[in-house]
């Protein structure tokens, strides 16, 4: 009977303990708690616009991709002049799949933080008409890429392209040569 009653003590002390370490958890620690729920969530679903993005660019779906981007976006990449808006993306991705119908975009790698989405890309295509003045090689080519979104209220806001663009050229048979020294 003592060693009932020692046990039962035991599993009510065990009870309280649990009940008093979960059940009456620190005000400052819920909230803290909280907010990284909340941060993982956004992180998740600005994952799931970016997949979006690239999903709506492969299809060339412009009424989706309208929905995704912000009208005030910011595409930026090395050798622009100056940042393109929405419609200058619109239309270099019309041009693009023109020369490369067949282009499709896979997701290496996403990872995000804060209102910030970075994505690695693998793209695969066929050279079918001129682009950038380069006749049709119908060569198949692969790139890789690195984007960056920002993700404000659901919409991309500011996007960076990091590509290979000369490896890109050189796929296509372009040569790189130094300029030469007139003496």
């Amino acid at each position: 009977m003592k060693k009932l009653h020692f046990r039962l003590l035991m599993v009510v002390s065990l009870i309280t303990v649990l009940y008093l370490s979960f059940g009456c958890q620190n005000q400052t620690d819920k909230k803290e708690f909280e907010s990284l729920k909340t941060a993982q969530e956004t992180q998740d679903q600005n994952k799931e616009i970016a997949r979006d993005v690239i999903l709506s660019t492969n299809n060339n779906d412009f009424v989706r991709l309208n929905e995704l981007l912000s009208d005030s976006l910011s595409f930026n990449a090395p050798g622009l002049e100056e940042p393109w808006n929405k419609t200058d993306v619109f239309n270099s991705i019309k041009n693009f799949y023109e020369a490369f119908p067949d282009w499709t975009q896979s997701i290496t790698e996403i990872i995000a933080e804060g209102d910030k989405v970075v994505i690695k890309l693998t793209a695969k295509g066929t050279h079918k008409t001129i682009y950038r003045n380069i006749m049709p090689t119908d060569k198949s080519v692969t790139s890789e890429s690195i984007q960056i979104l920002t993700i404000t209220s659901g919409k991309v806001t500011d996007w960076w392209g990091l590509e290979d663009n000369l490896g890109f050229v050189e796929q296509l048979g372009m040569e790189l040569k130094p300029i030469e020294i007139k003496k």
